[in-house]
């Protein structure tokens, strides 16, 4: 399974960004898909997933103000970026789980399949 990140970016402190995520190779509204974030030296850490109820689960650092949606008929995975802070500058990774299993988490054992990454910079 191939997932494409796209909309990465620099932006300054307080602006924002819009990342999305497709594949052609399953329906985003079947599996959890989650976008993940990492800076050089550091864990990758989840961000923002989505299930197939349709509701959003955020790490800490982002709760209210990133937001993660899709468009079932597009096949494409949103993160809606605002407010964003130097400390959000890394590279953004989606992940898609290969077998539904069950609600969504921001652990990286559950993710089966990985996107290239697309980078994000922030400046202050």
């Amino acid at each position: 399974v191939r997932l494409v990140e796209s909309g990465g970016g620099s932006v300054q402190l307080g602006g924002s960004l819009r990342l999305s995520c497709t594949t052609e190779e399953y329906q985003v509204d079947r599996r959890c898909v989650t976008w993940f974030r990492q800076v050089p030296g550091k864990e990758r850490e989840g961000a923002a997933g989505l299930g197939i109820g349709g509701t959003g689960i955020y790490g800490d650092a982002v709760k209210g103000r990133f937001t993660i949606s899709r468009d079932n008929g597009k096949n494409i995975h949103y993160l809606q970026m605002n407010n964003l802070k130097p400390e959000d500058s890394g590279v953004y990774y989606c992940a898609a789980e290969a077998v539904y299993g069950g609600p969504c988490v921001l652990a990286r054992a559950r993710y089966g399949y990985w996107g290239k990454g697309t980078q994000v910079n922030v400046s202050s």
